[in-house]
């Protein structure tokens, strides 16, 4: 009986002691992992001109890019730039792809309930793009129209709203303005600052069609369960407005500055 009770005793113990181990585990935060991996991985699409896209010489570079290296540079750790598709995008965030999302993702309410999202770090609105010379005079005229927009943006809802006939959807805004340039469709819900980027540039025979749809709070964002490493991006992000980072990032990439309302 004795050797019984000892050996209960002693596997008890030994659960015991398992249990803390697991629990120290769990205890690892999101900030704690990033910190000792010396990295920390930053989600974009790396086909949205100016703010995150590949050169000429392949680089990825950008507005969001540019802020994703001095982020990371100001938490002490190494950037890990990852592209990939707009469309499943969140998905791959929410499977621990990547730890979070720096690639101008708009904060809305649909995405707030998968998503936690940082303090915005540019703001900017979408904006209807047509073909240099088209006869639509407002965002009335777009009504049944066909619209092409990125897949997975807030934009489609915009086009929907404006009653186009049909909403095409696309890997980046190159497609939608190649596209549009070419005719296969009629207008493009895109980036305000993507647009005049993209008018400018004198590759797209475009032009921009009337005031913003609507203004968005653009950030970073991440898992639900990664609080403390959200907390510390809100700090670095709140020194770089402070000091004029971001303002000028912004006049670097954009030759305005998006960070303030």
């Amino acid at each position: 009986m004795k050797f019984r009770l000892r050996f209960l005793a002693a596997m008890l113990a030994s659960l015991f002691v398992l249990s803390l181990v697991g629990c120290s585990e769990e205890k690892v935060d999101s900030l704690s992992r990033v910190e000792k991996a010396g990295e920390v991985s930053f989600a974009m699409s790396g086909g949205y001109p100016p703010f995150n896209f590949y050169n000429t010489e392949n680089q990825l570079v950008g507005f969001d890019v540019d802020v994703a290296k001095e982020v990371a540079k100001r938490m002490g750790v190494e950037l890990n730039p990852v592209t990939t598709e707009w469309s499943g995008i969140i998905e791959g965030l929410r499977s621990g792809a990547y730890d979070g999302i720096l690639g101008s993702m708009a904060v809305t309410p649909e995405r707030q309930k998968v998503v936690n999202f940082s303090d915005p770090y540019y703001y900017s609105g979408a904006q209807l793009v047509v073909k240099e010379g088209s006869p639509f005079e407002s965002a009335e005229d777009i009504k049944g129209k066909i619209v092409g927009v990125v897949t997975g943006t807030t934009f489609a809802n915009d086009a929907e709203k404006l009653g186009a006939g049909e909403v095409k959807l696309y890997k980046d805004d190159t497609q939608t303005l190649t596209e549009l340039a070419s005719g296969v469709v009629d207008a493009v819900i895109t980036d305000r600052v993507v647009g005049v980027n993209a008018m400018n540039s004198g590759k797209f025979d475009i032009e921009l069609l009337g005031a913003p749809l609507r203004s968005e709070d653009i950030a970073v964002a991440f898992k639900k369960e990664d609080d403390t490493l959200l907390k510390k991006v809100n700090e670095v992000l709140a020194e770089m407005h402070e000091d004029g980072t971001l303002t000028h990032f912004s006049r670097k990439w954009l030759n305005t500055d998006i960070t303030t309302k």
